[in-house]
């Protein structure tokens, strides 16, 4: 099996694994980037046709390339395709497409990562797959007819071949979206197990995030008072309960608890006959193929801003990794270069280290 020593290797070639490359390129590093995907931007090509982003274009950029265009309009999914897969090409960052890594481990030198046909060594690698990966459905979902099509927002593509009436279940962003899409064709209902607090895509016309960056809000870190109060409940933006059922004539229904049949039931004992639902239920993160001692008795990652205990271990792109704009295209730069600064404080420690051992051992020969 081919193998191959790198200073760093970086795990996931989205937005996360991207903003890394530019700083590790800026830093004179020897470092690959594995994509397990044949394209760029695989996360984002996995969206659905009509997918704008809440970010406009200002606040949507990568470190060193701006987001082209009207800086206050917002990108679609294939403008976001195509920045990111530009963004790759101009800084040239070494990006292996096809390489899904099977299993990163830890060995005496560092860090072992196998794929299928070969392998990679490293003192340093970030796993930036970002926190998008295994959806998730809930389990009674296998009680529904084979008749009832299920999707989840990950396999939605558009209204095409849908059919009502449509149950949507999941009140983010994703799910009223979404929700709103289908009621211009279908009748619609939107199953929302916890409410998220609503904020105005814009502002006596400015978009919510130039006062959230202005004010610092978005910078808040998770540790802090207000950052403690705002991860235990994620927002909507631009969306809204009331809105989506006056303007769009969507109905909402409480949590989704059950299903039998081509029914689904929910926890205020109603129950709606269905013939599609779109499952806006999420994402859960799959660490199965990392072999290292990060992960507490649950199976929960354990970090601080991405840096286990683990010594050259690292996580980027996580929700609320270290603030709220972690996961986000504009602001996954922060801590990108806060990894870099690690890794680089890292082989000063080393070289120092070495330099010391070194004296040492000539002073002991000159005795």
């Amino acid at each position: 099996m081919n193998d191959h020593r790198y200073e760093v290797i970086v795990v996931g070639g989205g937005q996360a694994g991207l903003a890394m490359g530019y700083f590790l390129v800026r830093a004179g590093r020897d470092f690959t980037v594995l994509e397990a995907a044949d394209q760029p931007a695989a996360a984002w090509r996995a969206r659905w046709d009509s997918l704008k982003l809440f970010t406009p274009a200002r606040y949507s950029s990568l470190p060193g390339l701006p987001f082209p265009g009207d800086p206050d309009r917002y990108p679609t999914r294939d403008e976001v395709v195509a920045y990111l897969g530009e963004y790759a090409d101009r800084f040239e960052l070494p990006v292996q497409l096809g390489s899904r890594a099977r299993l990163l481990e830890q060995i005496d030198v560092g860090y072992r990562v196998k794929l299928d046909d070969r392998e990679y060594t490293s003192a340093q690698v970030v796993v930036a797959t970002g926190p998008f990966q295994e959806p998730y459905v809930p389990p009674f979902a296998e009680r529904l007819d084979a008749t009832v099509r299920q999707l989840h927002t990950s396999a939605y593509r558009s209204s095409a071949g849908i059919e009502g009436p449509v149950l949507v279940v999941g009140g983010g962003n994703s799910g009223f979206q979404i929700a709103a899409e289908l009621s211009a064709f279908h009748s619609v209902h939107l199953a929302i197990g916890s409410r998220q607090k609503p904020l105005p895509q814009r502002i006596l016309g400015r978009d919510l995030f130039r006062y959230l960056d202005g004010t610092g809000l978005i910078r808040k870190t998770s540790e802090s008072r207000i950052g403690r109060r705002l991860r235990e409940r994620d927002t909507l933006i631009g969306s809204s309960p009331r809105a989506i059922r006056r303007r769009h004539g969507v109905e909402l229904l409480g949590r989704a608890v059950d299903a039998d049949g081509s029914t689904v039931s929910f926890d205020d004992g109603t129950k709606l006959d269905v013939q599609t639902v779109i499952w806006a239920t999420g994402f859960r993160p799959d660490y199965s193929w990392i072999d290292a001692p990060v992960f507490d008795d649950a199976g929960r990652l354990v970090h601080e801003r991405g840096a286990t205990k683990s010594p050259g271990l690292y996580f980027l792109g996580l929700t609320w990794q270290h603030t709220r704009g972690s996961a986000l295209i504009g602001w996954v730069r922060e801590d990108a270069e806060h990894i870099t600064w690690l890794i680089e404080s890292s082989r000063e420690e080393a070289r120092s280290a070495q330099a010391a051992q070194r004296q040492s051992f000539d002073l002991g020969r000159q005795k």
